[in-house]
């Protein structure tokens, strides 16, 4: 460690240069893995070049105003907090005023933010229920993003909102992807002492195998591509060599994963 290091390590929280993003970086991926979903099955419309952009700084954003609520020196955050506030408000004015059903959801979002708050304040936001909660937001967005390409401007949310057939599908592989890269990144890095979340890994991972065949089997042609991702997460749990990697590693193959989800939904379509 040099000396400029150790001086910035000594340094008070309050005088460190203040953060404009969550340290979470693995939690990007997650943002665009249903969006990308949405469009494998064909949902597409400008609209939905407001809808992506917006989801992603929602996500900042819910960062930003829940250590403004919950940190120990809350003033570090405003500036992300405006930062995030001016690129989010104004795509999610654009949004309701095009799909005015919206605001449930907006509603709906919001109450779930009110969890992660309640989370942050209890210095569980790392936990894993806080992060399967994340799972939960992101895999209902396959359908969101969905209803949204497909139009419709009432106020009461349409029925797309309901994910049915290849929606349906794809909400549930981006559930199973996403909460099985939990566990595992969970087993490597913060509970890597816990081998309760070593086994819960390697099991949630063997499990999917036959839901995604299942899956498979009732899309029909091409449906054998969706199996692919979940071998793939399978195989990634055993090899002892992964618990040495560091976290970046281990991020990169988390992603590798991601992009393997998103490219065989594409294929199977």
């Amino acid at each position: 460690m040099t000396a400029a290091t150790s001086d910035r390590a000594s340094r008070p929280a309050s005088r460190r240069r203040p953060p404009l993003v969550p340290h979470q970086h693995g939690a990007w991926a997650f943002l665009a893995l249903p969006v990308l979903l949405a469009i494998s099955a064909g949902a597409w419309d400008p609209t939905l070049a407001l809808l992506a952009p917006a989801w992603i700084a929602a996500y900042p954003l819910s960062w930003a105003l829940s250590e403004l609520w919950s940190a120990r020196h809350p003033e570090r955050y405003r500036r992300a907090a405006v930062v995030w506030a001016a690129a989010f408000v104004p795509l999610a004015i654009a949004l309701v005023v095009l799909r005015p059903w919206l605001w449930a959801v907006g509603l709906a979002y919001g109450l779930s933010f009110a969890a992660n708050v309640l989370f942050a304040r209890a210095g569980a936001e790392r936990s894993l229920r806080n992060d399967l909660l994340l799972v939960l937001e992101c895999s209902l967005m396959v359908p969101i993003a969905v209803a949204v390409a497909e139009g419709g401007g009432g106020l009461l949310p349409p029925g797309e909102l309901v994910p049915t057939g290849e929606v349906a599908v794809l909400t549930l592989l981006c559930a199973l992807a996403l909460t099985s890269s939990t566990l595992h990144v969970k087993s490597l890095i913060r509970e890597r002492r816990d081998p309760r979340y070593r086994s819960a890994a390697r099991w949630f991972a063997l499990g999917s195998l036959p839901v995604a065949a299942l899956c498979a089997a009732w899309w029909g042609a091409g449906g054998a591509w969706l199996v692919l991702p979940f071998v793939a997460f399978a195989l990634r749990t055993w090899p002892d060599v992964v618990r040495t990697w560091r976290p970046a590693r281990v991020g990169l193959l988390e992603l590798a994963g991601f992009v393997l989800v998103a490219l065989s939904a594409f294929l199977a379509a």
